[in-house]
Formats: C-alpha cells, structure tokens, sequence
C-alpha cells in the first residue's frame, strides 16, 4: 500500500486524490454531434452514479457541441482529445472542467503550449492517457514492446512537458489490456510520482469478460491503495460500466451507493424459481439509492440464518415462503406470486422508513 496519499487538484467542484474518496468515471459512446442523445446517456449515467464523464472529440463539429452539452449537465465533463489541439482548446473554452490527453501527439511545442496555458486559464484538468497501444516508437524499441516499464517511462515523460510549462493539475492513466500489466504498469507509477491515478484496463472485453478483468486489476490496486479516479471499460452500455465500478468499491468496503442484493446460488434444496425472485428484486431497486441490505433465498432452511445480517429477506419453499428482517420471520406466505407481491409490500415499507419511497 502507497504510504503517502496523492496530491489533491480539483475537476469542478469535486476534488480528486489527496485522499478523497475514488471517483467513479464512464465515457458516453453516443456521437458528441448528437446533443441530445449525449445528454439522454449523461444522464443515464448519472442516475446509475456516474460522477464525471468522458466525451470524444474527434472534429470540429463535435467540439462546437459541447456548449450545449456542459449546459444540459452537473457532471464534470472531460473531453478526449488526440492529435488537433484547437480542440482541446475549443473544449475548454466550452466550459469542460477536463482533457484526457497525450501531449505527445498534440504537435509541436507551441501547440503544447496552447493547450496548458486555456487549461490554466479555465482551471481545468489534464489527463495524461498512455496506452500500450501506442507507445513512442523509441520507448518501444528501448524495451523491447509495450511493457509495464515503457507506459510508466512514457507517462513520466509527458508529466515533464507539463511541468516544463508550470502545470501541475494533472492525472495520469496507464491503459493495457493485460491485467498483471496494468497491475505492475499502476505500481511502478505509484511508487515514482505523487500525481492522482485515473485506473482501469482497456479493451476489457464484454460485460462478463470485462467485468471480471477489470474486478481483478482494479480490485487488487484498489485494496493496495492506488487509484483516485476509476473507470470499468466494457463492450456494454455504459451505464453497466458504472453498476459494475460501484460494486467493486463495495466489496472492497471503500464506498456504497444504494441497496446491497445478495442471494443463494442455489441447490438441491431449493423448490422455487429463485433466479426470476431474484432479478425483480433486482429490477425494483434498480434505481434506488437507498443504503439497505436484501437477501432473496432459495429455502427456509438455511436463509433466515444465512442472511440474518440483512435489513429485509425472503426464502421460499415448496408450499411456502417466508419474509424475515434481521433474521426474525414477519411473514409467511403460500406460493411464489403472493411471496414475491408480499415481499414487494414489504419492502416498500422499508424504503419508507429510509425516506427513500421511490
């Protein structure tokens, strides 16, 4: 684990690193031309707990809509960039409170200089994003290929052209698809630099496959200390990559953010159809942010005791089912449709009590 926390800078009004809790970020994958539909996803986005996002930027027409865009939204936005520092500048100039770029491939010095000194001038962040895909060929040559060694080297350099120029609100990422890479790329920079760390490996794969790679990495540089801001790269909606960022930050006890399900895999035991209990639950408290633990169980046998821990639970049986809160049976209920509609009453009255009614 780091022994010291990462410098503190600021994106809008949220503060990132110097021990602030990990941010959860996503990147819309609308067209950024499409105001609307940008918005729609943003807000999406931030419903499921989304709290800055990532917007490409790839010409002209894109940047002209962000104005529209940072006016529909709270969220800190970012904008990517690659190559076209009049972008980058144009985004600022919009009213993003961020850039993810590699100002390597911005051009020559004096487009460098452009892009620090609008981020100066609008108090913005400067990611610097490497990724192993596109490493400078004398790093490559030097290392023999896109090792943990090489994105680090790379990184370090390009925060030395920042900081050539005075700037120093800056953040760094090392992207690989590779997870002990991007574990060891994490380490090596945590260990040469104090800058906050925007976490994640690329090119995760889809919603099963990404999430378990990316619950691997960042789950392991996360319990050691590294990492400020995250992002769960999937080929999915990304609103899933934002369900998927909460729930790693759960169960490694560093942040929650609405209800915590839990559930049985099931077995011989169990009589009822679990599986369809358990994603209407799931679907009903989609939206919630209430901070409550429920438990959907596949018997009576060992459900109460299992889940005992748990605000509101259910387990069912052959004949019947039982609802039980902090382990102790409320109710007990014949058949699968009045145990789900009971459970359902139940739990409305609970979220109730939580002031959260929705």
């Amino acid at each position: 684990m780091r022994n010291t926390k990462t410098r503190a800078i600021r994106l809008g009004g949220l503060v990132v690193g110097g021990g602030a809790p990990v941010m959860v970020q996503s990147m819309t994958n609308t067209d950024t031309r499409d105001v609307d539909a940008t918005l729609a996803q943003i807000g999406r986005l931030a419903a499921r707990g989304c709290e800055a996002v990532r917007l490409a930027v790839p010409d002209e027409a894109a940047a002209k809509a962000l104005r529209a865009i940072r006016a529909g939204t709270d969220l800190p936005l970012i904008a990517d960039i690659h190559f076209d520092y009049r972008l980058a500048v144009a985004a600022l100039e919009a009213g993003l409170e961020g850039l993810r770029i590699n100002p390597g491939n911005i051009g020559p010095s004096e487009h460098v200089d452009k892009v620090v000194d609008a981020a100066k001038a609008h108090r913005a962040v400067i990611r610097i994003g490497v990724n192993s895909g596109s490493l400078e060929k004398p790093l490559l040559k030097r290392f023999g290929g896109p090792c943990p060694e090489a994105l680090v080297q790379s990184a370090l350099g390009h925060v030395r052209l920042l900081e050539r120029r005075g700037f120093y609100d800056t953040k760094i990422s090392l992207k690989s698809s590779s997870v002990l890479d991007t574990i060891a790329s994490y380490r090596l920079l945590s260990a040469a630099c104090d800058y906050p760390l925007h976490i994640g490996v690329t090119e995760a794969g889809g919603l099963l496959r990404g999430t378990v790679k990316s619950s691997v990495g960042l789950g392991i540089l996360l319990h050691e200390g590294i990492g400020d801001t995250l992002r769960v790269s999937l080929t999915a909606d990304p609103v899933e990559e934002v369900t998927v960022a909460w729930e790693i930050l759960r169960a490694l006890g560093l942040r929650s953010r609405g209800p915590e399900i839990i559930s049985c895999p099931t077995c011989g035991r169990t009589e009822i159809d679990l599986f369809a209990l358990a994603r209407a639950v799931e679907d009903r408290l989609a939206q919630s942010t209430a901070a409550i633990k429920v438990a959907v169980m596949g018997c009576v046998v060992n459900g109460p005791g299992e889940a005992r821990e748990a605000d509101l639970g259910l387990a069912g049986g052959r004949d019947k089912g039982i609802i039980f809160r902090k382990g102790e049976v409320i109710r007990s209920v014949k058949g699968q449709e009045a145990l789900l509609a009971a459970f359902m009453e139940e739990l409305q009255t609970l979220l109730n009590e939580k002031g959260q009614p929705a």
